[in-house]
């Protein structure tokens, strides 16, 4: 479903990404973890067509971002850590409006925008403008968005950010079910525990990097994600 392959990005002297290859599959929960400045949000957006790249190469569900990039952006959704979004609006709006964007059927969207947002407990705030949304609401608002349009890969950056625990793990639901239905999520994190309970497989990066990926009880083995996480930053330091 996503392919990097040798991606390399740079800013000025410093490599932000250096020769970074990951595979994610459908069905597959990939959880990309590693500290601030480490290279992950500067990976999602490479993914999303959000940032060009200076080489190698990346693709949904085969198709090259950097040559076809529409094509891709069609089949994927992006969270952000803090979502940007049109304040001025409501949140139904909003939703109306991405949904337009998606050109998603009026029945099919509102639908999904009911199903989410009763999950999500947002359904009642739909009305308000999203400039009195705490940044809890705003991320539920964004998961929904997200959602709307049925993508097949579904990316994002710190996502339980914000979120109280029943958003939570009402959030970790939805992921599970993406997935059984085909999908596939590329998220990253920096909360190790819900790393090791939810994803099939992991990666950790430093310094911009793969240290290591494989599957999350490999790279688990007898300890913890935490445990292993700083081992790997000593060992690297």
């Amino acid at each position: 479903m996503l392919k990097i392959d040798h991606l390399t990005k740079t800013y000025g002297e410093k490599k932000a990404v250096d020769d970074l290859s990951l595979h994610i599959h459908p069905g597959e929960i990939f959880g990309f973890i590693g500290h601030n400045g480490a290279g992950k949000t500067t990976t999602l957006k490479a993914c999303c067509g959000i940032l060009r790249f200076d080489s190698g190469d990346i693709l949904v569900d085969g198709v090259s971002i950097r040559e076809q990039p529409l094509a891709c952006k069609q089949k994927i959704a992006y969270i952000p850590d803090n979502p940007d979004l049109y304040e001025f609006l409501t949140g139904i709006q909003y939703l109306n409006f991405i949904g337009d964007i998606y050109k998603v059927p009026v029945r099919e969207r509102e639908e999904r925008i009911a199903r989410y947002s009763e999950a999500l407990e947002l359904k009642d705030d739909l009305g308000q403008k999203i400039n009195a949304y705490s940044h809890g609401m705003k991320q539920k608002l964004a998961v929904i968005s997200a959602l709307i349009h049925t993508p097949r890969l579904l990316m994002m950056d710190e996502p339980f950010v914000g979120l109280d625990p029943k958003a939570a793990h009402t959030l970790k639901e939805i992921m599970r079910d993406f997935c059984e239905q085909g999908g596939a999520i590329f998220f990253s994190t920096h909360v190790l525990e819900v790393a090791e309970k939810l994803c099939d497989k992991v990666a950790i990066i430093r310094g911009g990097r793969l240290v290591i990926a494989g599957d999350t009880e490999t790279v688990r083995g007898d300890t913890s994600l935490e445990e292993v996480f700083l081992e790997l930053e000593d060992e690297h330091a």
